[in-house]
């Protein structure tokens, strides 16, 4: 006898949906277990393979923990908001609520006809207003917290605020007290006092766990929006092929950077498998070593580097600039300048992502030399995309005899390397390891690399020539929002300084706007909204 899939199937997913088979309330008389999904992107095509081939197999997993007594809590939702929504929009006409309405409704008839055992009481959908209360809620949260290494937890800046009020920075200068922020800052309870406002708010935004800064971005210009790497492909963006550029744009950060220890620490309390935990441990990218100060040569000013190999100083040859580093203008002298701004002007449509991948050698002398603080000797000043801003100071010591990368951009323009462990063969390549007897090292020499490693930091400090430090791999999130389909920000603007809405005026819902574009001053859709206000409510 067929079986005839299409009536069979149709009718008991039909009485699974009239008896609520699969929802769940409190049962404290069984175990709990949750089973959590990727909610898929609700775009006009429908399912895709790679969305049942996950969720069979978690259908299965729930299904089995279920046979086994466990109260099982396995809901669906919708990823909603989105730049593929507002494109759409922007072609068609239709407003992007339209449009994803439709869409979920399409997804919906599709996972019900799998027959998975999804509780759709529970469905989250991203652009629902009662879901994205809690995410701007969330957002206020963290706005209004910084984060305290002794605790190790966010605190609230109000507690803050007290302290700066009754001793300035004083617990923060002597190192009794040790929080996150952007830079280092000193004041006293008087200076503190005498700040107006706004500055006294842009003081504080150097310790918010959500704050404004200044953040080099891949943005698209024809699109109006801040996309991120994967969105990028060989300088173009990879929903309608328009140009992107690296840009410096003020734009809102979570300073997940102050978790690192504590997500690492973390990693010894979660039951994962060794090579996932690796996995964890490399993206954060935990590194020891030192903050050196190099001098520009004929100059007042100067840089820092951060390296884990003080011990190789005496290999410095050259000295390389990230492309947007800040230190840029001050090192490329009037000779350079053409050839420089040619090569930034190359660059820029370049993602990070890219430029580590790529192994092609690139780069442009600025006419400068840096000093090396510890024998005086000067080293050529270059600037290449091998070297990231947003890692360590955007500035490094080249050590072309120790270093792969740093080899390679020396054999292209032929600068000097120098070997630093004796024995170790360069005629082909760096040599990498961190093991062997100290060369052409001054005060090193005859040290085992380790041994240099501790006796070099000691020799920094004990100099005045920079600090001993722990650097992490792990940035800050860039915490954009989309030009226009994307949850507000739950915040208002007075003096030009951000203020969070009152917790009891969430949600802010999106207003109606004419167009989905971008205003003709370049300001984002939502500066197209008429009258969308917000008064102060204290209560």
């Amino acid at each position: 006898m067929e079986y005839n899939f299409r009536e069979i199937e149709k009718k008991w997913q039909a009485k699974w949906v009239a008896d609520k088979t699969y929802a769940v309330g409190i049962d404290e008389s069984k175990p709990k277990y949750y089973v959590l999904d990727m909610f898929p992107y609700p775009s006009g095509a429908g399912l895709h393979v790679g969305h049942p081939l996950g969720y069979i197999a978690s259908d299965i997993y729930s299904r089995y923990k279920r046979l086994k007594g466990f109260n099982v809590l396995h809901p669906m939702g919708y990823d909603a908001y989105g730049l593929p929504a507002e494109q759409y929009a922007i072609q068609t006409g239709q407003h992007p609520a339209i449009t994803t309405e439709q869409n979920i409704k399409r997804y919906r008839e599709q996972l019900d006809k799998i027959g998975f055992c999804f509780d759709w009481d529970r469905e989250v959908r991203t652009c629902d207003p009662d879901y994205y209360r809690w995410t701007q809620w969330a957002f206020i949260k963290m706005f209004e917290s910084y984060y305290c290494y002794q605790a190790a937890q966010a605190r609230p800046v109000a507690e803050l605020t007290d302290v700066f009020e009754q001793q300035g920075t004083e617990s923060l200068d002597n190192g009794s007290w040790k929080i996150a922020c952007t830079e280092t800052l000193s004041f006293t309870a008087e200076e503190w006092k005498a700040k107006p406002e706004k500055e006294k708010q842009e003081t504080l935004m150097n310790y918010r766990i959500a704050y404004l800064a200044d953040t080099m971005v891949n943005w698209c210009p024809a699109l109006g929006t801040v996309l991120a790497n994967d969105e990028v492909s060989e300088g173009v963006s990879v929903r309608g092929g328009y140009p992107v550029e690296q840009r410096k744009m003020r734009q809102w950060s979570l300073r997940v950077s102050a978790y690192a220890q504590r997500l690492l620490d973390g990693l010894d309390t979660v039951d994962w498998t060794e090579s996932l935990k690796e996995t964890q441990k490399n993206w954060i990218g935990r590194s020891e070593g030192a903050v050196l100060d190099f001098k520009i040569k004929d100059s007042d000013t100067c840089f820092t580097v951060f390296t884990t190999r003080a011990d190789t100083i005496y290999g410095v040859t050259f000295m390389v600039l990230a492309p947007e580093s800040e230190y840029v203008p001050f090192v490329v002298t009037p000779e350079q300048k053409a050839d420089v701004e040619a090569y930034l002007e190359a660059v820029k449509r370049r993602t990070e992502r890219e430029r580590i991948a790529d192994r092609k050698v690139t780069g442009v002398f600025t006419g400068s030399h840096a000093v090396n603080p510890v024998n005086g000797e000067t080293i050529p000043i270059w600037i290449s995309d091998y070297v990231l801003a947003g890692y360590g100071t955007g500035a490094i010591m080249a050590v072309p005899a120790h270093d792969s990368r740093d080899y390679a951009f020396a054999r292209h323009f032929d600068l000097p390397i120098i070997p630093l462990i004796e024995g170790a063969d360069i005629s082909e390549e760096s040599f990498d390891a961190k093991e062997g007897i100290m060369i052409n090292s001054g005060f090193l020499n005859g040290l085992t690399a380790k041994e240099a490693i501790r006796k070099a930091k000691e020799y920094i400090e004990e100099n005045g020539l920079g600090h001993v430090k722990v650097n992490y791999r792990l940035r800050d999130a860039i915490f954009s929002r989309q030009r226009y389909w994307g949850e507000p920000f739950p915040i208002y603007y007075k003096d030009g300084m951000p203020y969070t809405v009152n917790p009891n005026d969430l949600p802010i819902e999106l207003p109606e706007v004419d167009k989905f574009l971008p205003t003709e001053t370049g300001e984002p859709p939502l500066g197209r909204a008429k009258n969308w206000t917000y008064v102060e409510n204290n209560t």
